[in-house]
């Protein structure tokens, strides 16, 4: 059975591969591994395997885990939907938010974010394929909420956040994640981030410029929704 370093090793071999086929250099492209529903054990397992990025999607799990693992130096990531009443929290308690969709949750983020530590770092999520059960701004709203944020302190603006429609074929995912690249390069904000690619498609996504792919299942197994406890 593969270890969770293993996986890490074969994931970082991967993201090599992609890197050097798109002629880009191997720094250009960050590993977040997204630990929703897994047990702090497997974080500090990744963690000693070199990881320090990881992505969560559930507050209070999130909040557990890192009370249980402050002895490491680990960077959070909040990459869920964000409700008004989660905002204090995760302005307090993360570097990144890749999920910010509407300029009410990003107000509360820049009110909420303590002084004492540095802007928080912002991506825009954008429902780049249309779908009805996705979160994201639609692409012709963005233009004017990537403005509305970049104006907001205690921010910082970094790029977009993409979560496309599955597929299997290549030059689709190709197409879709080139999207991304093209509306974030129109804002013309200098922003310097595209947080896109998953287990399934990061060689498409860091084809086409990602710069933090969002890597789960290949790192730490399939998710088991089933338990009682399971988040929702």
């Amino acid at each position: 059975m593969s270890t969770i370093a293993d996986n890490l090793s074969s994931v970082s071999a991967r993201i090599g591969a992609a890197t050097q086929a798109a002629g880009r250099e191997p720094s250009s492209v960050n590993l977040l591994a997204v630990s929703k529903t897994k047990p702090a054990q497997a974080i500090r397992e990744a963690h000693a395997a070199g990881q320090h990025h990881f992505g969560e999607n559930y507050l209070q799990e999130a909040l557990a885990k890192q009370a249980e693992l402050t002895d490491l130096d680990v960077t959070w990531h909040f990459i869920g939907p964000i409700q008004s009443n989660k905002t204090k929290a995760i302005a307090e308690h993360f570097a990144w938010v890749h999920s910010v969709d509407r300029l009410k949750i990003a107000q509360r983020l820049s009110e909420q974010r303590p002084p004492h530590l540095p802007p928080l770092n912002i991506c825009l999520q954008v429902n780049i394929s249309g779908e009805a059960s996705k979160a994201g701004c639609e692409p012709q709203d963005l233009a004017a909420l990537a403005s509305a944020v970049a104006a907001l302190p205690r921010l910082r603006l970094r790029g977009l956040m993409a979560i496309p429609e599955p597929s299997k074929e290549a030059t689709e995912q190709n197409a879709t994640f080139a999207r991304v690249t093209a509306l974030r390069d129109g804002l013309s904000l200098g922003l310097d981030t595209l947080s896109m690619g998953m287990s399934d498609d990061l060689e498409a996504a860091i084809a086409q410029g990602a710069t933090w792919v969002r890597i789960g299942t290949a790192l730490f197994g399939a998710r088991d929704y089933s338990t009682p406890n399971a988040p929702v």
